[in-house]
């Protein structure tokens, strides 16, 4: 598995993307936390063959990963509901990208990224520019419920009711200013996630359809 080194990320330096958008099919996945968004990923994985790549998984990976000089910040960065710097998490996707590539994976699914506008700008500048970012719109004391639910069995260290609470404050400050620059851009499908994940995934269908996406026979 490619993980970070001591080394500058290799994006930094990069003149222009590293994957060209005519070839690789990029869609930003995002929610507020509890929307739904791994649900609907996976089901996007059976149906279309969409590579998933889960921002907030390969962080805590390399969190917990021997040896990484970046694990402590990480952890730090998440228990505060913090955004790790957009360093960090542009080049653990890049990374996967490129395994996905090797194995003849051109549509791309990344959920939850990207979480504030400069990660959006820094990562389709030097890793490929996104077809558009799947919007799924939750009530806030719906996504609560549903935490507190998993919190019950997930063991994640923040779904905890503090933790929750700072995550919807940072999503609302951060991820929404995102949401609302694509938007302008005519880049974004808009999902209301209130409903059944069935009825939700439904509504996935027929919005990727309209953009030309088809399930796999």
């Amino acid at each position: 598995m490619p993980v970070l080194t001591d080394q500058v990320p290799a994006h930094t330096t990069r003149s222009g993307p590293l994957f060209s958008s005519d070839k690789t099919t990029v869609i930003f996945v995002l929610g507020g936390p509890g929307a739904g968004k791994g649900t609907q990923c996976a089901n996007l994985v059976r149906d279309y063959g969409f590579k998933h790549l889960s921002a907030g998984d390969l962080l805590r990976e390399e969190q917990d990963r021997e040896g990484s000089q970046f694990g402590q910040m990480i952890k730090d960065y998440i228990k505060d509901g913090k955004i790790v710097p957009k360093e960090v998490t542009i080049q653990l996707l890049e990374n996967r990208m490129v395994e996905a590539e090797k194995e003849g994976k051109h549509m791309i699914l990344i959920d939850g990224f990207p979480r504030q506008l400069d990660q959006a700008i820094s990562f389709e500048e030097k890793v490929c520019v996104s077809a558009f970012t799947l919007f799924f719109d939750c009530p806030e004391d719906e996504m609560q419920r549903r935490l507190l639910d998993r919190g019950k069995t997930s063991g994640r260290s923040d779904d905890n009711i503090e933790s929750i609470k700072k995550r919807f404050r940072t999503f609302v400050e951060t991820s929404m200013p995102v949401v609302n620059a694509f938007e302008k851009q005519g880049k974004v499908v808009k999902v209301e996630a209130i409903k059944t994940p069935e009825e939700v995934y439904q509504d996935v269908k027929v919005k990727l359809a309209e953009r030309g996406l088809k399930v796999n026979a």
